[in-house]
């Protein structure tokens, strides 16, 4: 008499788990790109104005403003006296110049 009950509680259990699931899947779906991937690709010999956007995550006709506060959001967290790497630094660094328009393409440093 109590297997049916077992049974239909295993059922329901194992549907319950699976609409969770899916519901879950099309939440991942549903994110933007830029939050689901990384751009896929090294840096390329000069920086140009494009691949500065990418490194600092803004599009290339963002204010000075801007720029700014994302060169200080992803220096706060890549500072090689924080244990970050001085190469992503300095590329952060160069994206900023380039995007302000201090700095004209050039070649790399490293």
């Amino acid at each position: 008499m109590s297997t049916p009950l077992v049974l239909g509680l295993g059922v329901a259990a194992a549907a319950f788990v699976g609409k969770q699931a899916v519901q879950q899947y099309v939440k991942l779906r549903a994110r933007p790109p830029s939050i689901r991937a990384f751009y896929k690709g090294g840096f390329a010999p000069t920086m140009d104005r494009r691949e500065a956007s990418l490194i600092l995550g803004l599009r290339e006709s963002a204010g000075e403003e801007k720029v700014k506060d994302a060169h200080r959001r992803i220096m706060i967290a890549n500072h090689p006296d924080s244990g970050g790497s001085s190469f992503i630094a300095a590329k952060v660094n160069e994206a900023k110049d380039i995007l302000l328009g201090k700095k004209k393409k050039s070649g790399s440093v490293f």
